[in-house]
């Protein structure tokens, strides 16, 4: 289940946040990243507002071989 985590630029002092919803669904749209469900519209961050999200994936099974390399 993939989790997301909000960073803020450290100058506004915002805590960061980490998201874990497997419900949630993030979209990229007209300088907007908007988090929504099945009922709609969750969270909606402005691109002007300086925050990072990064998606954060669950540690991998260490029985499970690595996926192979992307060819560029």
């Amino acid at each position: 289940m993939p989790a997301y985590l909000i960073v803020h630029p450290r100058d506004q002092r915002k805590d960061d946040v980490l998201i874990e919803d497997p419900h949630l669904t993030l979209t990229v749209t007209d300088g907007w990243a908007v988090f929504t469900d099945q009922t709609g519209i969750c969270l909606a961050i402005p691109a002007g507002l300086g925050a990072q999200i990064q998606r954060v994936d669950e540690q991998q099974d260490p029985d499970q071989p690595e996926p192979a390399p992307q060819k560029e």
